[in-house]
This record gives C-alpha cells, sequence and structure tokens, in this order.
C-alpha cells in the first residue's frame, strides 16, 4: 500500500525531472519513438529505485511499521 502511493507520486517527478535532459540531441535524426520509450524506462527506472531506496530507509528506521 505504501509504495502503491510512493509509486504515484514519484513517476510523475522523475518525469518532471527527466524533462529538463535533451534526450533527443543524443539519438541520429527520426528516431523520435525511440528517444521517448528510452525516456519512459529511464523514469520508471528512476522512479523504482528512489521508491526502493525510501521504501527501505523508512522501513529500517522503523518509520513505518
Amino acid at each position: 500500500m505504501i509504495k502503491g502511493i510512493l509509486y504515484l507520486v514519484m513517476v510523475p517527478i522523475s518525469i518532471w525531472a527527466l524533462d529538463s535532459i535533451n534526450i533527443n540531441g543524443i539519438f541520429k535524426k527520426n528516431r523520435y519513438y525511440q528517444s521517448r520509450i528510452l525516456y519512459l524506462l529511464l523514469s520508471i527506472g528512476l522512479s523504482y529505485l528512489v521508491v526502493n531506496f525510501f521504501y527501505d530507509f523508512f522501513v529500517n528506521t522503523k518509520f513505518i511499521g
């Protein structure tokens, strides 16, 4: 339950944070969809890492259950 809430909060934050990076600059011309897929995978991966870090931190400090 707590992890689900953390994911709902962190996915938009990670998308917002990655929005400042020009990912299209590292791709060849006319590779828009591939750059968007990389952008999506990076945001999901970043969210996963951040959520697990905070969840483990709070569980180990007895802040949550």
